[in-house]
């Protein structure tokens, strides 16, 4: 049986990322091909939380819902890093992807648009405001490697060109091993050294992001900078600006559903939903043994 080309991952969890991943997967089932495969994950000690209707709109758009072991992966709980463990996470694909759960795609894809053979592929990251650049050298210092000397622009606040830094919303990888291994578990090591190893106080959230380059090259591979149209992140300066109209934005990254409003774009989300689930409103996708709207209050899983 030949491979799926590509699975695109992303987190289901309770109570704010459920209903955010059944957007995000009605917009992968409106615009991908059929035969690319969709996984959410859940920490295994939360799946029990999940909202009925969520797991129903799962059901009808043909994913799963796979729990994984998020306590004690980290030396100190860090739940930003639970997109690493997902991306850990094995499966039967030729590429996978990790998707943060705020992402939508507006048109048309495919995945030979995100995939590059021997490459990560994911886009320059909007901003660091984190650190200085001289950073690096005690990034890449931790495994004896020397800072590359490519550089790129930020896409969004760039004091000129800067050490290639990628944000961690959208990143496609291969599941092979390359010469340095498989990719998903060098970014993971490489997370947990950088931890382990520095001082740096902006470990905690950016611990995904700034060890991402170092995982590329750890695991021998290179960097395909994706379009900014095929991952355009919102909010900041941008907050309050409609979409380019002389672009194609294939992918937002809205970073809080208000802006997804803002933007007009919920009447949008609902017609992807009810395309495919029957419903636009995740509530109505509950079964009349799940305890009907007042079970979703409880749990966190009223649709917004």
């Amino acid at each position: 049986m030949t491979k799926p080309l590509l699975t695109l991952t992303y987190i289901v969890e309770a109570p704010d990322y459920q209903n955010m991943a059944c957007y995000l997967l009605a917009s992968i089932r409106t615009h991908f091909p059929a035969d690319v495969q969709a996984i959410g994950y859940c920490p295994e000690h939360k799946m029990a939380e999940i909202d009925p209707g969520v797991i129903r709109a799962h059901e009808l758009m043909g994913a799963e819902i796979r729990p994984m072991r998020t306590e004690g992966m980290w030396d100190t709980p860090y739940p930003h890093g639970n997109k690493i463990i997902a991306a850990l996470q094995p499966r039967d694909s030729v590429y996978s992807a990790f998707v943060d759960s705020d992402v939508l795609f507006l048109r048309p894809n495919t995945a030979e648009a995100l995939i590059a053979p021997g490459k990560v592929s994911c886009s320059v990251a909007a901003s660091m405001r984190w650190g200085e650049q001289s950073v690096w050298d005690q990034i890449y210092g931790v495994f004896d490697m020397a800072v590359p000397t490519e550089r790129v622009r930020l896409m969004r606040r760039s004091p000129g060109k800067v050490v290639p830094y990628y944000s961690s919303g959208l990143v496609v990888f291969p599941e092979d091993a390359a010469d340095g291994g498989r990719f998903a578990d060098v970014w993971y090591d490489t997370a947990l050294q950088i931890d382990r190893k520095t001082d740096l106080s902006a470990r905690r959230p950016y611990l995904d992001q700034m060890s991402l380059p170092v995982a590329i090259r750890r695991a021998g591979l290179g960097w395909n900078p994706l379009p900014e149209e095929q991952h355009y992140i919102l909010g900041g300066m941008l907050r309050g600006e409609p979409l380019p109209a002389d672009r194609e934005i294939f992918t937002i990254h809205y970073r809080g559903l208000k802006i997804v409003k803002e933007l007009g774009l919920m009447p949008t989300v609902r017609g992807m939903m009810r395309k495919h689930t029957g419903s636009g409103w995740i509530g109505n996708l509950r079964g009349p043994t799940d305890g009907g709207a007042e079970a979703g209050v409880a749990s966190g899983a009223v649709d917004d």
